[in-house]
C-alpha cells in the first residue's frame, strides 16, 4: 500500500503576527471593528487582519503574543504645535499653579536656577484659577525676576506676561500702538503697558527673544516626541511650522531620530512658500513627514478676549474680539495657499471669526472645485444659525475637547448664561455631515487623547463636574470620538488611506493599553496608560522603561 505523501510545508511568510490580543478599530464609516491578530509587513504596513478563528500563518519571522491586552489604532493629534511642546518642556512651566504667590514663587526659584539664561522663558499661566479677574502685570513679576527679561505666555499662548525689562528690550512706551489683531494692556485708564500683551500684540516683545540655535530645536523636537509617544499619539498635524522647525524635522529624519509622523501646516505665506514651494510636498521618510498647506489666524482666543464676537463680551462691553484680518484679507491668502493645491486650515475661535471663515469658503469654492479639504481649526464659540453651513463645501471642523473642560467657567464668563448654545457644539457640527478632526492645542492642552474622548463623551472635568455634563446635548458617543481622534484626524490631514485604523495596506501603527476604551467606565477611560507605542510596525515608546528603545539601548551600554 502506498505510503501517504506528507502535507505539504507551508511556505513561510515574511512580517511579523501580532496575535491574541483584544483588537478594536474604527471601520471607516461611523462603527468600531473588533480582531484577534494582525500581520505586519517587512515595509511596515498591515498585511492581513484576523479574527477569532481565522486561520494564521503558522511560519512568520516574528511572533508576539499580546496575552489578551487591548490593542488600537495610534492616536493622531490634529491640531497640534510641536515645537513649542518641547520648548515648553525646556523652560518653566506654570500650568498647575493655583494663585499669583505661587507663580511668582516658581518664577524666583527658576530663576535663581539658571543664572546664566539670558531671559526667564515658561509658559502655562492661567489668571482664571488665580482669581485674579485680571492679567498679572509686569510690576509683579519684577519682584522675582531680578532685573532680567521675563516672558511668560498664558495656558492658550495668546497672551504674554512681560517685565519692565523685556518691556524695555522690546521698546514698548506708553506710545507704542497697538498692532492690527493685537492688544496691549494698558495700566489703568492711562497708556502705560501694564505687562500683558495680547494676540499680535505679543510680537512686540518675541520678535527680541534671543532665537533658539539649531541645536536647542533638536532638543525640543526630541522631548515632544517622547511626550507625543507616551501618550500614544503616533501622527500630529504641526500648525504653524516654520522653515526652522521644518529644517529640525529634517536632521532628524535624517538621522533616523523621527520617530513619530508630522503633517506640516506653515505658519504663513512665507513659510509656506520656503517649505513647499510650487506646492505640498510628498510624503518623506516613510510616511514620517508631510508638507500639507497653510495656517493661518483669524482670531484670537476667548481667555484673552482676542476671540472674535458677533455681540459683546458678557464681562467687558466695549470688546468683541481682536480679528486680525478681515474677510477680503483672508480669502486672498486662502486663495494664494489654494492655487498652488496648498489645504487651507484656518484658526477662528469665536463666532463672528467663524462665519468669516465660512463666508470666505462659500466664495473661494466657486472658484476652486474638488475635494479642497478647507478646515476650520478651534471653532470653540460658533452661531447656531451658522452651524448648517459646516456641511457645505466639505469643511473639516478640527477641535479641541480638552478646551471644553478646562475652559469652561471661563467661557461662561466670557459669554454670559445665554450664549452657550453654539459652544463647543461636537454633535451638532457632526449631525450636518461635516468631518470632526479632534486633537489638543499641545501645549495649551496635554496631548493625552484619552482624557479627550473622556471629554468628549462626558462634557465633564477630571473633577466629575459638573454633573450630569456642561451642555450635555452637545456630548458625542464613544465611536464617535474614537473616530475623530483616528480616522477624523487622518481624513483632515489627507492621510485617509494609510493612517487612523487597522487594516490592510495601512501604516502598522497601533497601542497597546491597559483597558479597552469602548467599556471602561469614564473616570478609568480618562486615567487609560498607555503601555507600548508602535509605529511602522516597530515598537518606539514601552511605559516599562519609560523611554524610546534606542535610549533604552543606549542607557545599557553606559
Amino acid at each position: 500500500m502506498a505510503k501517504k505523501k506528507p502535507a505539504p510545508e507551508e511556505a513561510p511568510v515574511a512580517g511579523t503576527l501580532i496575535d491574541n490580543i483584544d483588537g478594536l478599530t474604527p471601520d471607516g464609516s461611523g462603527g468600531i471593528e473588533h480582531f484577534s491578530g494582525f500581520l505586519i509587513d517587512k515595509e511596515g504596513r498591515v498585511a492581513a487582519v484576523y479574527r477569532s478563528g481565522d486561520k494564521r500563518p503558522q511560519r512568520v519571522d516574528y511572533r508576539l503574543d499580546g496575552h489578551g491586552r487591548v490593542v488600537m489604532p495610534g492616536m493622531i493629534d490634529a491640531h497640534a504645535h510641536v515645537m513649542a511642546t518641547g520648548f515648553a518642556k525646556m523652560t518653566l512651566d506654570l500650568s498647575m499653579t493655583k494663585s499669583l504667590d505661587e507663580a511668582l514663587s516658581r518664577i524666583s526659584a527658576w530663576a535663581a536656577a539658571h543664572p546664566d539664561a539670558p531671559w526667564i522663558l515658561g509658559s502655562g499661566w492661567n489668571e482664571m484659577p488665580w482669581g485674579l479677574g485680571r492679567m498679572p502685570t509686569a510690576a509683579e513679576l519684577d519682584a522675582v525676576t531680578g532685573g532680567k527679561p521675563a516672558w511668560l505666555t498664558r495656558v492658550d499662548g495668546h497672551v504674554g506676561w512681560a517685565n519692565s525689562a523685556a518691556m524695555a528690550t522690546a521698546g514698548i512706551a506708553p506710545s507704542t500702538p497697538d498692532p492690527i489683531g493685537g492688544e496691549i494692556i494698558r495700566a489703568g485708564s492711562g497708556k502705560a503697558p501694564a505687562g500683558a500683551f495680547v494676540d499680535a500684540a505679543m510680537n512686540l516683545v518675541e520678535a527680541r527673544i534671543p532665537k533658539p540655535r539649531p541645536e536647542d530645536r533638536d532638543t525640543a523636537l526630541g522631548e515632544a516626541q517622547l511626550i507625543f509617544l507616551s501618550q500614544g499619539v503616533t501622527a500630529a498635524a504641526d500648525m504653524g511650522t516654520s522653515i526652522e522647525d521644518w529644517q529640525a524635522f529634517r536632521r532628524a529624519a535624517d538621522l533616523g531620530h523621527l520617530r513619530m509622523r508630522v503633517i506640516s501646516y506653515a505658519g504663513g505665506i512665507d513659510n509656506m512658500s520656503l517649505i513647499g514651494g510650487p506646492g505640498p510636498s510628498p510624503w518623506l521618510y516613510d510616511d514620517r513627514l508631510k508638507m500639507n498647506g497653510l495656517r493661518l489666524f483669524l482670531d484670537g482666543s476667548l481667555g484673552g478676549r482676542g476671540a472674535w464676537l458677533k455681540a459683546p463680551y458678557a464681562d467687558d462691553p466695549k470688546a468683541r474680539g481682536l480679528p486680525h484680518m478681515n474677510q477680503t484679507q483672508l480669502g486672498n491668502l486662502m486663495s494664494r495657499a489654494a492655487i498652488d493645491n496648498f489645504q487651507v486650515a484656518v484658526d477662528a475661535t469665536g463666532d463672528a471669526a467663524v462665519k468669516t471663515a465660512l463666508d470666505a469658503i462659500d466664495e473661494l469654492s466657486a472658484t476652486y472645485k474638488g475635494d479642497r479639504r478647507w478646515r476650520i481649526d478651534d471653532a470653540q464659540i460658533v452661531d447656531p444659525a451658522d452651524i448648517p453651513r459646516f456641511s457645505q463645501h466639505g469643511v473639516i471642523v478640527s477641535m479641541q475637547p480638552q478646551q471644553q473642560a478646562s475652559g469652561r467657567l471661563m467661557v461662561e464668563a466670557r459669554l454670559g448664561p445665554n450664549r452657550l448654545a453654539g459652544a463647543h457644539a461636537w454633535k451638532s457640527i457632526a449631525a450636518t455631515g461635516a468631518r470632526l478632526a479632534f486633537g489638543s492645542g499641545t501645549p495649551a492642552e496635554r496631548p493625552d487623547p484619552f482624557e479627550g474622548i473622556a471629554v468628549a463623551v462626558t462634557r465633564q472635568g477630571a473633577d466629575g463636574q459638573p454633573v450630569n455634563g456642561w451642555q450635555p446635548q452637545e456630548a458625542l458617543n464613544r465611536e464617535a470620538a474614537i473616530s475623530a481622534y483616528t480616522t477624523g484626524a487622518a481624513y483632515a490631514m489627507l492621510a485617509e488611506d494609510r493612517l487612523g485604523r487597522i487594516a490592510k495596506g495601512y501604516r502598522a501603527d497601533f497601542l497597546f493599553v491597559d483597558t479597552d476604551p469602548m467599556l471602561a467606565p469614564p473616570d478609568q477611560l480618562r486615567r487609560t496608560k498607555v503601555l507600548e507605542t508602535w509605529i511602522g510596525g516597530q515598537l518606539v515608546w514601552s511605559a516599562a522603561q519609560n523611554r524610546t528603545p534606542a535610549e533604552a539601548k543606549a542607557s545599557a551600554g553606559r
